[in-house]
């Protein structure tokens, strides 16, 4: 699949596996499975220090590797006293891809808005200047946080000192659905990060956890054990309609939606197993998603290109990052790790893992299986169950 000088995200597609929604996965002839790609290789003059790390971060997390220019595909030249000035040129055909001075905000942001700019000449979508947000604790206890996508500039969104769960964003705003026991029950809230005005969303009898919101933001999906059985529903983003798609005295969790919305995929058990399974999101039949026999697969998030499936599998060693075709077919293993969530991109995804007896968050370029752990709050002993922002 390595192919000189054609843009990463054509690499990532021409080496990807064909798919159609509901069928089993077909490899093209000489595909590479994901984590099997070669890096696509960058040189870097003239630029340093903090500028130089924060550059060499955006990039590795994105399928770049470093070479001198000989060797390089792209090259980027630039300085930064005080600014960031930058310039990516195409090593084959010296035509400039990116040439521009950079001023305001932090040095940091000026070398996301440059990255971002460069990978957008090579049919790449930005993620640089996205956020994340996850669960922080620092004791019994935790809270939501959210951050720009490199760990840095963390920030509290609640201090409530409750227990806290699973923070999903909604599409295209600054806005979260979360699990807290603020209220001594486990509730669904949502909030307004512009405002801080947040509000309970869902506070049915029994358990009310796993939010995941629509593309379109106008309808959540979540399970809740308000009929005895702890089922996936999905009600409008006001909090009506409120509808039950599964029942069964199984346990389902870990809802995620496909790019289209017409479909949510979730963990279920049948038999004591867990499987992935996906069902019409207005009702229907569930339907059984292959993933190649890799043990108790949880936790799916929904590549937005449609194309993948990143979920984890649950081994008696421990817990792995894995991703399958949408359709369902022979799932990888690519790290250690749990918790995925897809960037804008559909190759970068954050997970936590176990560091030291803690969770901290590291991402993973899923084509070249490069990872690199986000920066963490000195004050925090675990952060975990991170959320990409779309």
């Amino acid at each position: 699949m390595r192919k000189v000088l054609l843009p990463i995200f054509y690499l990532w597609v021409a080496g990807t596996l064909s798919f159609a929604a509901t069928q089993e996965i077909n490899v093209e002839k000489h595909a590479r499975p994901p984590g099997e790609t070669p890096p696509t290789w960058v040189s870097i003059s003239g630029i340093t220090g903090e500028a130089l790390q924060a550059l060499q971060f955006d990039l590795y997390v994105q399928g770049f590797g470093f070479t001198n220019s000989e060797g390089a595909q792209y090259l980027i030249s630039g300085s930064n006293n005080g600014s960031l000035q930058a310039k990516a040129t195409d090593a084959m055909n010296k035509s400039t891809l990116v040439s521009k001075a950079y001023t305001g905000g932090t040095l940091r942001r000026q070398v996301h808005s440059f990255v971002d700019e460069f990978t957008e000449a090579l049919h790449m979508k930005p993620i640089a200047k996205t956020k994340i947000a996850f669960k922080g604790e620092s004791g019994k206890s935790g809270e939501i946080f959210i951050s720009d996508f490199d760990g840095r500039n963390a920030q509290a969104v609640t201090q409530d000192g409750a227990i806290v769960a699973a923070p999903d964003w909604v599409p295209g705003q600054m806005a979260l659905y979360y699990v807290s026991y603020k209220l001594n029950h486990a509730d669904i809230f949502y909030q307004d990060l512009s405002s801080t005005s947040r509000r309970p969303f869902a506070r049915y009898g029994g358990s009310n956890i796993s939010p995941a919101v629509s593309p379109d933001g106008n309808r959540v999906a979540m399970i809740l054990s308000k009929d005895g059985w702890t089922d996936l529903y999905v009600c409008n983003s006001d909090g009506g309609g409120l509808k039950r798609l599964t029942k069964s005295p199984q346990d389902e969790s870990s809802p995620c939606w496909s790019p289209d919305g017409k479909w949510i995929c979730y963990a279920a058990k049948v038999g004591e197993r867990r499987a992935l399974w996906k069902i019409p999101a207005g009702g229907g039949e569930g339907q059984r998603l292959n993933t190649g026999g890799l043990p108790s697969p949880s936790e799916p998030d929904w590549s937005p290109d449609n194309k993948w499936i990143a979920f984890t599998s649950q081994t008696r060693g421990g817990f792995s990052i894995c991703v399958v075709h949408a359709g369902g077919g022979e799932a990888v293993a690519l790290v250690e790790g749990e918790d995925p969530s897809w960037s804008g991109n559909s190759r970068t995804l954050v997970y936590g893992r176990r560091a030291g007896g803690r969770y901290t968050l590291a991402l993973l370029d899923v084509p070249t299986k490069q990872t690199k752990d986000i920066s963490r709050l000195p004050e925090l002993n675990s952060q975990s169950q991170p959320s990409w922002a779309r």
